[in-house]
């Protein structure tokens, strides 16, 4: 099984939640202290719809995943 991925959310006004390896729907539930969310879609294409985020208790957040990154050097 892998493990899950490094999350945040940002809301709308540039916010970041550090959700870490938790569920996000649950740890922004929590953390808002409310039970229910809507789903926020983002159309890719002409015929793709992606799930993107939530709105909880008025903020719309976008969830991202973490990934770390190097600079990789070229020799010229």
């Amino acid at each position: 099984m892998k493990d899950r991925p490094e999350l945040i959310a940002i809301n709308s006004h540039g916010h970041v939640y550090w959700i870490g390896k938790n569920p996000p729907r649950k740890w922004l539930l929590d953390y808002f202290g409310r039970q229910h969310s809507t789903m926020i879609y983002n159309q890719i294409g002409m015929n793709e719809i992606k799930h993107v985020g939530y709105i909880i208790a008025g903020e719309w957040l976008t969830i991202y995943r973490v990934e770390s990154w190097k600079k990789e050097h070229v020799l010229v």
